[in-house]
């Protein structure tokens, strides 16, 4: 008489799929001063939500811009799913952003002012799954405003490497 055991499977996902994506534009926060931010969802088809999943995506030169009371984000390079055949997406299209009405609103009255830009900062997953832009509303540092932000940067790394 033989027995037989079963073990239960388990849904395991790829190695280089994880759970949580953060992808940060580090550079904007150097060339940048944030005023505002908002959390905003994308359209996305679906090989570019797979290539994010796998983190392959870039924030880099990228910048929104209104048109038509919509807003859209331009140049996020998101790579080619590399399991997608002929429905693969293009790397740097257009994609639209997704805000309600008052915000929206808002925005449009602050980009009158001069000077003043939208810039996303961080690409990550929420807890369903699902892609989010973090944008802010910036206005441009000058070189000194730079070398401020760096000396007070270098004074408080020293200050906690003192006290600790």
């Amino acid at each position: 008489m033989y027995l037989c055991v079963y073990k239960k499977l388990s849904l395991k996902l790829k190695p280089n799929i994880q759970q949580k994506i953060s992808i940060k534009n580090r550079r904007a926060s150097f060339d940048y001063s944030f005023i505002e931010k908002y959390t905003a969802g994308i359209v996305l088809v679906g090989t570019e939500i797979k290539a994010i999943r796998e983190g392959k995506a870039s924030l880099v030169d990228s910048f929104c811009y209104f048109r038509n009371g919509e807003i859209f984000i331009k140049n996020l390079n998101i790579s080619i799913y590399t399991e997608g055949n002929l429905y693969n997406h293009e790397p740097t299209r257009e994609r639209k952003l997704l805000l309600n009405k008052q915000e929206l609103n808002k925005l449009q009255k602050k980009m009158m002012d001069k000077g003043l830009t939208i810039i996303p900062t961080l690409l990550f997953t929420s807890d369903n799954g699902y892609a989010k832009v973090e944008i802010a509303v910036c206005k441009g540092k000058k070189m000194f405003d730079k070398r401020d932000d760096l000396k007070t940067k270098d004074l408080n790394r020293e200050m906690d490497r003192k006290f600790k």
